[in-house]
């Protein structure tokens, strides 16, 4: 900041105009680069042709520890279908909803809603879970992504 509050019916607020204005000015004749004339015609715009020369190489030890914690949902679907609202609300305790799935088809098995496998249902210890019976390849993955 400026010496605004020490000039008698000065204020800071005042002084912040004078200061950009001499960022301002100070930036101008550092790109000018003393000479008057900027440098802008020197300048283009970098093409990926720049970066040919430049040789990575992939990371030898890939650390996988980050990845393995990260939280995904899980879910299992036994089908689908579409209602329009008016018999949505109508709907209440006994109701049935047809699926689009027959019944012994397998389930979906979604993780964070993309398609990985198809199962079906199994009851281990008074708990239901499911016994996968296809998963679907990570490249098959990918192409239904697109």
């Amino acid at each position: 900041m400026s010496d605004a509050n020490n000039i008698p019916g000065g204020n800071a607020d005042d002084a912040i105009p004078d200061d950009w204005a001499a960022a301002l000015a100070e930036q101008k004749s550092s790109a000018d680069g003393g000479g008057g004339r900027a440098q802008a015609d020197t300048v283009r715009p970098m093409q990926p042709e720049d970066f040919s020369d430049i040789k990575t190489e992939p990371p030898s030890d890939v650390n996988l520890e980050m990845v393995l914690d990260v939280p995904v949902t899980i879910s299992m679907e036994i089908g689908r279908t579409r209602i329009p609202i008016r018999n949505l609300l109508q709907l209440n305790q006994g109701s049935v909803v047809e699926l689009d799935r027959l019944a012994g088809e397998p389930l979906d098995v979604l993780v964070n809603g993309t398609l990985i496998a198809h199962g079906e249902v199994v009851v281990v210890n008074e708990k239901f879970g499911i016994r996968l019976t296809d998963v679907i390849s990570p490249s098959e993955r990918i192409r239904k992504l697109r």
